[in-house]
Protein backbone atom coordinates (compact mmCIF):
# COMPACT_ATOMS: atom_id res chain seq x y z
CA UNK A 1 0.00 0.00 0.00
CA UNK A 2 1.91 2.88 -1.13
CA UNK A 3 1.24 6.87 0.31
CA UNK A 4 -0.88 7.84 -2.29
CA UNK A 5 -3.24 5.24 -1.76
CA UNK A 6 -3.62 5.44 2.03
CA UNK A 7 -4.61 9.12 1.59
CA UNK A 8 -6.92 8.39 -1.67
CA UNK A 9 -8.80 5.24 1.10
CA UNK A 10 -8.85 7.98 3.94
CA UNK A 11 -10.22 10.87 2.26
CA UNK A 12 -12.80 8.74 0.01
CA UNK A 13 -14.36 6.97 3.28
CA UNK A 14 -14.08 10.36 5.45
CA UNK A 15 -16.05 11.47 2.49
CA UNK A 16 -18.49 8.68 1.95
CA UNK A 17 -19.49 7.61 5.81
CA UNK A 18 -18.45 10.86 7.28
CA UNK A 19 -16.26 9.56 9.54
CA UNK A 20 -13.25 11.81 10.75
CA UNK A 21 -9.75 11.24 9.12
CA UNK A 22 -7.25 10.83 12.40
CA UNK A 23 -9.87 7.50 13.08
CA UNK A 24 -9.49 6.07 9.72
CA UNK A 25 -5.49 6.79 10.13
CA UNK A 26 -5.73 5.25 13.20
CA UNK A 27 -7.39 2.09 12.08
CA UNK A 28 -4.82 1.65 8.92
CA UNK A 29 -2.09 1.70 11.89
CA UNK A 30 -4.00 -0.45 14.05
CA UNK A 31 -4.02 -3.05 11.34
CA UNK A 32 -1.04 -3.09 10.39
CA UNK A 33 0.21 -3.42 13.82
CA UNK A 34 -2.03 -6.61 13.97
CA UNK A 35 -0.72 -8.02 11.32
CA UNK A 36 3.16 -7.42 11.93
CA UNK A 37 2.75 -9.23 15.42
CA UNK A 38 1.20 -12.04 13.59
CA UNK A 39 4.56 -11.62 11.29
CA UNK A 40 6.83 -11.35 14.03
CA UNK A 41 5.55 -12.40 17.23
CA UNK A 42 3.40 -10.91 19.92
CA UNK A 43 6.84 -10.14 21.84
CA UNK A 44 8.23 -7.70 19.18
CA UNK A 45 8.32 -4.06 20.02
CA UNK A 46 6.66 -3.00 17.40
CA UNK A 47 5.85 0.32 16.07
CA UNK A 48 3.68 1.47 13.42
CA UNK A 49 3.06 5.48 12.24
CA UNK A 50 1.30 6.91 8.70
CA UNK A 51 2.02 10.41 8.05
CA UNK A 52 -1.10 12.89 8.26
CA UNK A 53 0.09 14.81 5.39
CA UNK A 54 2.23 12.58 2.43
CA UNK A 55 1.07 9.20 4.02
CA UNK A 56 4.27 7.53 4.11
CA UNK A 57 3.95 4.34 6.33
CA UNK A 58 6.72 3.90 8.73
CA UNK A 59 7.58 1.11 11.05
CA UNK A 60 9.92 -0.41 13.95
CA UNK A 61 10.18 -3.49 14.62
CA UNK A 62 12.66 -3.57 18.11
CA UNK A 63 14.45 -0.57 17.82
CA UNK A 64 14.81 -1.61 13.92
CA UNK A 65 13.53 0.35 11.18
CA UNK A 66 11.32 -1.69 8.85
CA UNK A 67 11.94 -1.23 5.11
CA UNK A 68 8.73 -0.14 2.70
CA UNK A 69 9.22 -4.00 1.34
CA UNK A 70 8.66 -5.48 4.50
CA UNK A 71 5.64 -3.48 5.32
CA UNK A 72 4.03 -3.91 2.15
CA UNK A 73 4.95 -7.83 1.17
CA UNK A 74 6.32 -9.64 4.28
CA UNK A 75 3.62 -8.29 6.66
CA UNK A 76 0.54 -10.57 5.56
CA UNK A 77 -1.51 -7.85 4.03
CA UNK A 78 -5.31 -9.53 3.53
CA UNK A 79 -4.90 -9.84 7.43
CA UNK A 80 -3.90 -5.90 7.82
CA UNK A 81 -6.76 -5.17 5.32
CA UNK A 82 -9.40 -7.47 7.63
CA UNK A 83 -7.91 -5.74 10.32
CA UNK A 84 -8.51 -2.20 8.99
CA UNK A 85 -12.85 -3.30 7.69
CA UNK A 86 -13.21 -3.86 11.22
CA UNK A 87 -12.36 -0.63 12.80
CA UNK A 88 -13.35 1.26 10.09
CA UNK A 89 -16.94 -0.42 10.47
CA UNK A 90 -16.53 0.25 14.24
CA UNK A 91 -15.22 4.24 13.58
CA UNK A 92 -18.56 4.47 11.25
CA UNK A 93 -20.54 2.73 13.84
CA UNK A 94 -19.95 4.85 16.80
CA UNK A 95 -20.12 7.92 13.85
CA UNK A 96 -23.82 7.08 13.86
CA UNK A 97 -24.31 6.27 17.47
CA UNK A 98 -22.86 9.67 18.32
CA UNK A 99 -24.97 11.52 15.57
CA UNK A 100 -28.60 10.09 16.77
CA UNK A 101 -27.52 10.15 20.63
CA UNK A 102 -27.63 13.99 20.09
CA UNK A 103 -30.56 13.38 18.42
CA UNK A 104 -32.30 11.57 21.24
CA UNK A 105 -35.74 13.41 21.85
CA UNK A 106 -35.58 15.52 18.81
CA UNK A 107 -37.71 14.86 15.76
CA UNK A 108 -36.96 12.67 13.09
CA UNK A 109 -38.97 11.84 9.46
CA UNK A 110 -38.69 8.54 8.20
CA UNK A 111 -40.43 5.90 5.61
CA UNK A 112 -41.77 2.17 7.07
CA UNK A 113 -39.86 0.10 4.81
CA UNK A 114 -41.48 -3.34 6.89
CA UNK A 115 -44.39 -3.50 8.89
CA UNK A 116 -44.97 -6.82 10.64
CA UNK A 117 -46.02 -8.49 13.81
CA UNK A 118 -47.18 -4.41 14.59
CA UNK A 119 -43.46 -3.65 14.73
CA UNK A 120 -42.52 -0.76 11.67
CA UNK A 121 -38.81 -0.87 10.25
CA UNK A 122 -38.76 2.71 9.51
CA UNK A 123 -35.57 4.19 7.12
CA UNK A 124 -34.43 7.39 8.42
CA UNK A 125 -31.69 7.67 4.92
CA UNK A 126 -28.69 6.21 6.40
CA UNK A 127 -29.91 4.26 9.62
CA UNK A 128 -32.58 1.43 9.74
CA UNK A 129 -34.51 2.31 12.97
CA UNK A 130 -37.59 0.48 14.88
CA UNK A 131 -40.56 1.74 15.90
CA UNK A 132 -42.10 -0.92 18.44
CA UNK A 133 -45.77 -1.41 18.87
CA UNK A 134 -45.31 -0.23 22.81
CA UNK A 135 -43.90 2.98 20.95
CA UNK A 136 -46.98 3.74 18.43
CA UNK A 137 -50.16 5.73 19.80
CA UNK A 138 -52.69 3.14 20.62
CA UNK A 139 -55.20 2.39 17.98
CA UNK A 140 -53.45 4.07 15.16
CA UNK A 141 -51.82 1.53 12.30
CA UNK A 142 -49.28 1.97 9.63
CA UNK A 143 -48.57 0.59 6.35
CA UNK A 144 -45.57 0.34 3.99
CA UNK A 145 -43.91 3.38 2.43
CA UNK A 146 -46.16 6.01 4.47
CA UNK A 147 -44.45 8.80 5.82
CA UNK A 148 -43.71 9.20 9.64
CA UNK A 149 -42.75 11.34 11.96
CA UNK A 150 -41.31 9.91 15.97
CA UNK A 151 -38.82 10.67 18.05
CA UNK A 152 -35.78 9.01 18.45
CA UNK A 153 -36.27 7.34 21.98
CA UNK A 154 -33.30 5.25 22.47
CA UNK A 155 -29.71 4.43 20.64
CA UNK A 156 -27.64 1.81 21.39
CA UNK A 157 -24.84 -0.29 19.91
CA UNK A 158 -25.31 -3.74 18.73
CA UNK A 159 -22.36 -5.71 17.55
CA UNK A 160 -20.85 -3.53 14.37
CA UNK A 161 -24.23 -1.65 14.19
CA UNK A 162 -26.62 0.47 16.00
CA UNK A 163 -29.82 0.44 16.93
CA UNK A 164 -32.16 3.17 17.10
CA UNK A 165 -35.36 2.47 18.61
CA UNK A 166 -38.36 5.57 18.09
CA UNK A 167 -41.21 6.65 19.53
CA UNK A 168 -44.65 8.25 18.85
CA UNK A 169 -45.81 8.07 22.42
CA UNK A 170 -43.77 10.21 25.01
CA UNK A 171 -44.43 14.00 25.67
CA UNK A 172 -41.11 14.64 23.36
CA UNK A 173 -43.58 14.24 20.24
CA UNK A 174 -46.09 16.68 21.30
CA UNK A 175 -43.16 19.15 22.73
CA UNK A 176 -41.44 18.89 18.95
CA UNK A 177 -44.83 19.12 17.41
CA UNK A 178 -45.35 22.43 19.21
CA UNK A 179 -42.40 23.53 18.18
CA UNK A 180 -43.13 23.00 14.10
CA UNK A 181 -46.73 24.06 14.14
CA UNK A 182 -46.45 27.25 16.50
CA UNK A 183 -43.35 29.96 15.54
CA UNK A 184 -44.03 31.40 18.77
CA UNK A 185 -42.98 28.32 21.04
CA UNK A 186 -40.09 27.78 18.36
CA UNK A 187 -38.36 31.69 18.51
CA UNK A 188 -39.25 31.69 22.90
CA UNK A 189 -41.75 33.70 23.15
CA UNK A 190 -43.95 30.67 24.45
CA UNK A 191 -42.54 28.36 26.77
CA UNK A 192 -44.01 25.07 27.57
CA UNK A 193 -43.48 24.63 31.01
CA UNK A 194 -44.89 20.73 31.23
CA UNK A 195 -46.83 18.06 29.38
CA UNK A 196 -48.72 15.11 30.73
CA UNK A 197 -50.07 12.80 28.18
CA UNK A 198 -51.60 9.40 27.85
CA UNK A 199 -51.22 8.52 24.22
CA UNK A 200 -54.14 8.15 22.11
CA UNK A 201 -56.52 9.89 24.64
CA UNK A 202 -55.24 13.05 25.82
CA UNK A 203 -52.54 15.48 26.78
CA UNK A 204 -52.26 18.57 28.97
CA UNK A 205 -50.09 21.07 27.65
CA UNK A 206 -48.61 24.40 30.17
CA UNK A 207 -47.55 27.03 28.83
CA UNK A 208 -46.67 30.43 29.44
CA UNK A 209 -45.69 33.71 27.62
CA UNK A 210 -42.43 36.01 27.76
CA UNK A 211 -43.88 38.46 26.30
CA UNK A 212 -47.26 40.09 28.33
CA UNK A 213 -48.98 40.94 24.39
CA UNK A 214 -48.99 37.27 23.00
CA UNK A 215 -51.86 35.40 24.73
CA UNK A 216 -50.59 31.96 25.30
CA UNK A 217 -52.92 29.73 25.09
CA UNK A 218 -54.79 31.95 22.40
CA UNK A 219 -51.52 31.49 19.69
CA UNK A 220 -51.13 27.67 20.70
CA UNK A 221 -54.87 27.30 19.39
CA UNK A 222 -54.59 29.30 16.37
CA UNK A 223 -57.32 31.01 14.26
CA UNK A 224 -60.09 28.78 14.87
CA UNK A 225 -58.04 26.21 16.21
CA UNK A 226 -55.72 25.49 13.00
CA UNK A 227 -52.48 25.47 14.78
CA UNK A 228 -53.71 22.59 17.56
CA UNK A 229 -55.73 20.80 15.06
CA UNK A 230 -52.69 20.24 13.19
CA UNK A 231 -51.11 18.88 16.04
CA UNK A 232 -54.37 16.50 17.02
CA UNK A 233 -54.37 15.62 13.57
CA UNK A 234 -50.35 13.96 13.69
CA UNK A 235 -51.51 12.18 17.24
CA UNK A 236 -54.39 10.57 15.52
CA UNK A 237 -57.15 12.51 17.23
CA UNK A 238 -55.57 13.01 20.48
CA UNK A 239 -56.97 15.22 22.44
CA UNK A 240 -55.24 18.49 23.58
CA UNK A 241 -55.71 20.75 26.76
CA UNK A 242 -53.35 24.03 26.56
CA UNK A 243 -53.32 25.03 30.50
CA UNK A 244 -52.16 28.42 31.26
CA UNK A 245 -49.00 27.92 33.83
CA UNK A 246 -48.99 29.79 37.02
CA UNK A 247 -46.22 29.54 39.61
CA UNK A 248 -48.93 29.92 42.48
CA UNK A 249 -49.83 26.10 42.40
CA UNK A 250 -53.21 27.70 44.48
CA UNK A 251 -54.51 28.84 40.57
CA UNK A 252 -52.06 26.37 38.43
CA UNK A 253 -53.69 23.27 39.77
CA UNK A 254 -57.80 24.37 39.06
CA UNK A 255 -56.16 25.64 35.67
CA UNK A 256 -55.05 22.16 35.47
CA UNK A 257 -58.41 20.57 36.30
CA UNK A 258 -60.34 22.38 33.41
CA UNK A 259 -62.99 22.24 32.10
CA UNK A 260 -63.78 21.45 35.78
CA UNK A 261 -64.71 24.38 37.87
CA UNK A 262 -62.62 24.42 41.15
CA UNK A 263 -63.97 26.08 44.67
CA UNK A 264 -61.06 25.80 46.53
CA UNK A 265 -57.41 23.98 46.65
CA UNK A 266 -55.82 23.24 49.68
CA UNK A 267 -51.86 22.56 49.71
CA UNK A 268 -50.67 19.62 52.01
CA UNK A 269 -46.96 20.70 51.26
CA UNK A 270 -45.86 18.31 53.82
CA UNK A 271 -46.84 15.75 51.86
CA UNK A 272 -47.01 17.28 47.97
CA UNK A 273 -50.94 16.35 48.16
CA UNK A 274 -53.12 19.11 46.99
CA UNK A 275 -57.12 18.74 48.39
CA UNK A 276 -59.28 20.44 45.48
CA UNK A 277 -62.95 21.21 46.23
CA UNK A 278 -65.63 20.85 43.72
CA UNK A 279 -69.12 21.19 43.62
CA UNK A 280 -71.36 17.93 43.40
CA UNK A 281 -72.24 18.58 39.76
CA UNK A 282 -68.23 19.08 38.84
CA UNK A 283 -67.01 15.71 40.61
CA UNK A 284 -66.96 13.43 37.86
CA UNK A 285 -65.37 16.56 35.23
CA UNK A 286 -63.10 17.31 37.36
CA UNK A 287 -62.19 13.31 37.80
CA UNK A 288 -62.68 12.58 34.38
CA UNK A 289 -63.34 9.10 32.67
CA UNK A 290 -61.37 6.46 35.00
CA UNK A 291 -59.57 9.33 36.49
CA UNK A 292 -57.94 10.83 33.59
CA UNK A 293 -58.41 14.09 33.78
CA UNK A 294 -57.04 14.25 37.33
CA UNK A 295 -53.92 12.16 36.79
CA UNK A 296 -52.91 13.94 34.06
CA UNK A 297 -53.52 17.00 36.71
CA UNK A 298 -51.72 15.69 39.02
CA UNK A 299 -48.45 14.78 36.62
CA UNK A 300 -48.58 18.13 35.10
CA UNK A 301 -48.83 20.39 38.62
CA UNK A 302 -45.96 17.69 40.21
CA UNK A 303 -48.60 17.28 43.18
CA UNK A 304 -50.49 14.25 44.35
CA UNK A 305 -54.18 15.70 43.65
CA UNK A 306 -57.46 14.58 45.63
CA UNK A 307 -60.50 15.90 44.43
CA UNK A 308 -63.36 16.04 46.75
CA UNK A 309 -66.53 17.88 47.54
CA UNK A 310 -66.46 19.77 50.65
CA UNK A 311 -69.08 17.84 52.88
CA UNK A 312 -66.87 14.90 51.91
CA UNK A 313 -63.83 16.94 53.31
CA UNK A 314 -65.44 17.13 56.63
CA UNK A 315 -66.53 13.78 56.92
CA UNK A 316 -62.51 12.83 55.69
CA UNK A 317 -61.62 15.50 58.93
CA UNK A 318 -63.74 14.31 61.37
CA UNK A 319 -62.92 10.46 60.81
CA UNK A 320 -58.93 11.69 60.69
CA UNK A 321 -59.25 13.21 64.05
CA UNK A 322 -60.96 10.92 65.99
CA UNK A 323 -59.16 8.19 64.16
CA UNK A 324 -55.62 9.54 65.20
CA UNK A 325 -56.90 10.58 68.70
CA UNK A 326 -57.52 6.96 69.11
CA UNK A 327 -53.71 5.96 68.98
CA UNK A 328 -51.77 5.84 72.16
CA UNK A 329 -49.65 9.30 73.00
CA UNK A 330 -51.28 11.27 70.19
CA UNK A 331 -53.74 14.42 72.09
CA UNK A 332 -56.34 16.00 70.71
CA UNK A 333 -54.84 18.96 69.72
CA UNK A 334 -51.87 16.99 68.06
CA UNK A 335 -54.11 15.09 66.10
CA UNK A 336 -56.29 18.52 64.78
CA UNK A 337 -52.75 19.55 64.44
CA UNK A 338 -52.00 16.74 61.90
CA UNK A 339 -55.17 16.80 60.19
CA UNK A 340 -54.63 20.48 59.60
CA UNK A 341 -51.37 20.03 57.98
CA UNK A 342 -53.36 17.54 55.67
CA UNK A 343 -52.97 13.65 57.04
CA UNK A 344 -56.16 11.95 56.65
CA UNK A 345 -54.92 8.73 56.64
CA UNK A 346 -53.04 6.28 58.99
CA UNK A 347 -51.05 5.46 55.65
CA UNK A 348 -50.02 8.63 55.58
CA UNK A 349 -49.59 9.36 58.90
CA UNK A 350 -46.88 6.43 58.79
CA UNK A 351 -44.91 7.99 56.57
CA UNK A 352 -44.50 11.26 58.59
CA UNK A 353 -40.77 12.30 59.71
CA UNK A 354 -40.08 11.80 62.77
CA UNK A 355 -38.23 14.87 63.55
CA UNK A 356 -41.68 16.81 62.74
CA UNK A 357 -43.98 15.06 64.60
CA UNK A 358 -41.15 15.35 67.88
CA UNK A 359 -41.50 19.48 67.15
CA UNK A 360 -45.67 19.65 66.43
CA UNK A 361 -46.55 17.19 69.29
CA UNK A 362 -43.38 18.01 71.87
CA UNK A 363 -42.74 14.24 71.55
CA UNK A 364 -40.04 12.26 73.02
CA UNK A 365 -37.97 10.10 70.10
CA UNK A 366 -39.83 7.05 71.74
CA UNK A 367 -42.83 8.43 71.67
CA UNK A 368 -42.73 8.84 67.75
CA UNK A 369 -41.50 5.88 66.94
CA UNK A 370 -44.78 3.89 69.12
CA UNK A 371 -46.81 6.35 67.27
CA UNK A 372 -45.62 5.52 63.52
CA UNK A 373 -45.73 2.30 64.48
CA UNK A 374 -49.44 2.40 65.21
CA UNK A 375 -50.41 3.93 62.15
CA UNK A 376 -48.59 1.03 60.86
CA UNK A 377 -50.30 -1.57 62.12
CA UNK A 378 -53.85 0.17 61.38
CA UNK A 379 -52.69 1.11 58.16
CA UNK A 380 -52.10 -2.44 57.48
CA UNK A 381 -55.55 -3.26 59.13
CA UNK A 382 -57.34 -1.22 57.13
CA UNK A 383 -55.77 -1.84 53.81
CA UNK A 384 -57.52 -5.22 54.62
CA UNK A 385 -60.97 -4.26 55.07
CA UNK A 386 -60.76 -2.70 52.10
CA UNK A 387 -59.38 -5.43 50.44
CA UNK A 388 -61.77 -7.55 51.55
CA UNK A 389 -64.84 -4.91 50.76
CA UNK A 390 -63.60 -5.12 47.01
CA UNK A 391 -64.16 -9.06 47.30
CA UNK A 392 -67.51 -8.47 48.45
CA UNK A 393 -68.54 -5.91 46.02
CA UNK A 394 -67.12 -8.19 43.16
CA UNK A 395 -69.73 -11.02 44.22
CA UNK A 396 -72.33 -8.70 44.44
CA UNK A 397 -72.06 -7.88 41.51
CA UNK A 398 -71.09 -11.31 40.06
CA UNK A 399 -74.27 -12.16 41.61
CA UNK A 400 -76.26 -9.77 40.41
CA UNK A 401 -75.05 -9.98 36.41
CA UNK A 402 -75.88 -14.45 36.86
CA UNK A 403 -79.41 -13.45 38.21
CA UNK A 404 -79.71 -10.97 35.80
CA UNK A 405 -78.92 -13.43 32.88
CA UNK A 406 -81.30 -16.05 34.35
CA UNK A 407 -84.37 -13.56 34.55
CA UNK A 408 -83.53 -12.73 30.71
CA UNK A 409 -83.72 -16.76 29.98
CA UNK A 410 -86.50 -17.64 32.53
CA UNK A 411 -88.44 -14.84 30.31
CA UNK A 412 -87.33 -15.83 27.01
CA UNK A 413 -89.51 -19.31 26.81
CA UNK A 414 -92.73 -17.38 28.25
CA UNK A 415 -92.39 -14.69 25.52
CA UNK A 416 -92.22 -17.17 22.73
CA UNK A 417 -94.98 -19.65 24.06
CA UNK A 418 -97.28 -16.19 23.74
CA UNK A 419 -96.07 -15.62 20.21
CA UNK A 420 -97.28 -18.97 19.27
CA UNK A 421 -100.17 -18.51 20.77
CA UNK A 422 -101.17 -15.42 18.95
CA UNK A 423 -100.51 -12.96 22.11
CA UNK A 424 -98.95 -9.33 22.08
CA UNK A 425 -95.35 -9.64 23.42
CA UNK A 426 -96.00 -7.42 26.39
CA UNK A 427 -99.12 -9.20 27.15
CA UNK A 428 -100.52 -11.51 30.27
CA UNK A 429 -97.50 -13.93 29.29
CA UNK A 430 -94.63 -11.36 29.82
CA UNK A 431 -96.23 -10.19 32.86
CA UNK A 432 -96.20 -13.59 34.55
CA UNK A 433 -92.21 -13.83 33.19
CA UNK A 434 -91.40 -10.17 34.63
CA UNK A 435 -93.44 -11.05 38.21
CA UNK A 436 -91.44 -14.26 38.38
CA UNK A 437 -88.83 -15.02 41.44
CA UNK A 438 -85.45 -14.48 39.67
CA UNK A 439 -86.76 -11.67 38.18
CA UNK A 440 -87.34 -10.64 41.52
CA UNK A 441 -84.29 -10.70 42.87
CA UNK A 442 -82.69 -9.34 40.04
Amino acid sequence: MDASEVLRIVDTIHRDKNIDKEILFESIEAGILSAAKKHYGDEAEIVVTIDRKSGVITGMCNGVPLSPSEINERIGAQTAKQVMIQKIREAERDTLFEEYEQLRGQLVNGVIQRYDGGTATVSLGNVEAILPRGEQIPGESHHVNERIRATVYEVRKSGSRIKVILSRATTHLVQRLFEQEIPEVAEGVIEIRAISREPGYRTKVAVSSVDPRVDCVGACVGVRGNRIKNITDELAGERIDIVRWNDDMNVFIPNALQPAECEETILCRMLGKAIVLVKEDQLSLAIGRRGQNVRLASKLAGWDIEIMTRDELDEEIDRAVQGFASIEGVEPELAERLVGEGFLTYDELSTIEPDVLMEMGGLSEEQVQSIVEQAEAKAEEAEKQAAMQRRQQRELERQEAANQQGAESDAAPASEAGDEAGEPADGSTAGAATDSPNSAEA
